[in-house]
């Protein structure tokens, strides 16, 4: 197999399970992480940098704040990390919890790269939220693609962005995006009982806000970023960019971010599951186990694929 893919929702413990992995078998970890790309938003996006020690991890800080990075350049810059992985003659684990990121991937999206459509951004200017998903929701039936859940659409600006690309994509010819690869994935998922997810959810928030993350926001409007831009993001840069700015008291931020990400979490389980009847297998591993059995379910499945493909390999008929 190319990839090994570690996937689940928020707080069901990607990274220390990655780099467990990671040091078994000796591989480098690629991050599939929209929002873990911009530098110097840490805490937000709990990057978690600590975790992984000695272990590369790839496609984290690699994008300034405020600006707006995008699948296409995710694509490339997977591409561009995994072959220098592979050069060095170690294995590559995806992990994250983007959805989209991940299924680009594993799936091999066709993707072109889209320009701004001013036009078509001043018409939507405006409109809810609710209303651009209901406007994204018929693009998506015409064009039959899986891109652009609600996982990552949960601002108006970033569902315009989606309905500015899922449009040009409908207007172009197929056959100039970019050519991507097809990888051979064997996909790991981390399952975790939803009260128990809820209960880390909750704990994370309130040590991530314990460990500064409001000056985290501050600081980055000292920067001279907008909060137009952070509440771009979603979720923690949402929220506490409002309450920063004054449009939330402390106790409001909290109470909507921590209903948000519970919700966020229940999206990105919608997209797994949604991957599978999409047709890609995943693995599912009890993320409530003791790490050393984690790990060696995960390599007993890893065993077992490689010797089905090795199979598979030695049936094929000769020309």
């Amino acid at each position: 197999m190319d990839i090994i893919t570690i996937l689940g929702p928020t707080a069901s413990g990607k990274t220390g399970f990655a780099v467990a992995l990671a040091r078994a078998i000796g591989a480098e970890i690629i991050s599939a992480d929209s929002r873990q790309v911009y530098c110097r938003m840490d805490l937000g996006t709990g990057k978690d940098m600590e975790e992984y020690g000695e272990i590369p991890v790839h496609l984290v800080d690699i994008a300034e704040p405020g600006t707006k990075y995008n699948l296409f350049r995710y694509q490339h810059d997977f591409l561009e990390a995994y072959h220098a992985i592979r050069t060095r003659g170690h294995r590559v684990i995806l992990c994250g919890g983007t959805g989209l990121y991940l299924e680009s991937i594993v799936r091999g999206y066709q993707i072109s790269e889209v320009p701004r459509n001013d036009a078509l951004r001043q018409e939507l200017e405006g409109r809810s939220l609710e209303e651009l998903t209901a406007m994204l929701a018929q693009l998506k039936a015409q064009s039959g693609t899986a891109m652009h859940n609600t996982t990552d659409v949960d601002t108006a600006k970033r569902a315009i962005r989606a309905i500015e690309i899922e449009t040009y994509n409908l207007q172009q010819d197929p056959l100039g995006r970019r050519n991507f690869p097809v990888f051979s994935s064997l996909n790991l998922g981390l399952d975790i009982p939803r009260d128990l997810r809820r209960e880390r959810i909750t704990a994370r928030l309130k040590a991530r806000l314990e460990a500064g993350m409001l000056d985290e926001i501050r600081g980055l409007l000292a920067e001279g970023i907008t909060p137009e831009d952070l509440i771009y993001y979603g979720l923690e840069y949402k929220y506490l960019t409002l309450h920063v700015i004054g449009r939330l008291t402390y106790d409001e931020m909290f109470t909507q971010l921590e209903t948000a990400i519970h919700q966020f979490a229940k999206r990105q389980m919608t997209w797994f599951r949604g991957m599978e009847r999409r047709g890609t297998p995943i693995t599912w591993i009890d993320a409530t186990k003791p790490m050393p059995e984690k790990v060696a379910e995960a390599l007993d499945t890893i065993a077992r694929s490689e010797a089905t493909e090795q199979t598979a390999e030695h049936r094929q008929p000769t020309t």
